[in-house]
């Protein structure tokens, strides 16, 4: 890839655009895994309008587990570092999802199942639930499980104790 910026044309491929956000990304990861000394394959793929960068190993996931660090929090920081990298290429700020050894997967579906009971409980009893605090990723996959259901939802609160709160249809 050559210096400077590199920016899908005006109304360019939005898949053009966000896989090669992922090839940045991708670049970016290996040599961070290098640096390292870890092994780990990247897989890319485009989700929901983002661009989505996995690191898996076949080796077992002990090693990639520190950087998934507690809660996510090395992994957080991670994607943070690869967006900035990614922004850094295309002069276009990235929304880009990374997942580590599966943790961001398993995470979506623990609290794709979190917002489900509690809209179950809401429909049930007809009261508002309110959740713990959550991270914006997890917030989001809740509002989304939430209205799968066919309630709604909202947050609510000042990070770092935003929340959500199920409400009544």
């Amino acid at each position: 890839m050559t210096e400077g910026t590199i920016s899908a044309p005006e109304g360019g491929d939005t898949l053009t655009r966000l896989e090669q956000e992922g090839e940045i990304a991708a670049d970016y990861l290996e040599g961070l895994l290098d640096i390292a000394d870890l092994d780990g394959d990247i897989d890319m793929d485009v989700e929901a309008d983002r661009a989505a960068v996995s690191i898996i190993s076949d080796a077992g996931t002990k090693d990639l587990q520190k950087l998934v660090g507690r809660d996510g929090e090395v992994l957080e920081a991670l994607q943070e570092l690869t967006r900035l990298a990614v922004h850094r290429e295309t002069g276009d700020r990235s929304r880009l999802m990374l997942d580590i050894a599966g943790f961001r997967a398993n995470k979506r579906a623990e609290l794709a199942e979190l917002g489900a009971k509690a809209a179950s409980e809401v429909k049930s009893t007809g009261q508002p639930v309110q959740l713990d605090p959550m991270t914006p990723f997890e917030r989001k996959v809740v509002h989304d499980a939430v209205a799968a259901a066919g309630l709604r939802s909202e947050s609510e609160g000042e990070e770092p104790q935003r929340f959500v709160v199920v409400l009544p249809a």
